[in-house]
């Protein structure tokens, strides 16, 4: 399972290790990609997407679930 979200306001590689750095740590993450072109993060694994959210939305950045 993946979660794919839309994060805005990412544009360099300090956001990339930021998010990173927030959302690896929480249960059920296998791998966390972060795309600054995209402006997209995809977690692999089982985590709680609410959580996920909430760590990212906790280094300053917006994000919405992924269509």
């Amino acid at each position: 399972m993946s979660i794919h979200l839309n994060v805005e306001g990412m544009s360099c590689g300090h956001c990339v290790k930021a998010i990173t750095t927030a959302v690896e740590p929480l249960p059920g993450v296998a791998g966390v990609t972060v795309d600054l072109e995209a402006g997209t993060v995809t977690v692999a694994g089982e985590a709680d997407e609410a959580a996920v959210v909430a760590a990212i939305e906790d280094c300053g950045y917006d994000v919405r679930r992924a269509a």
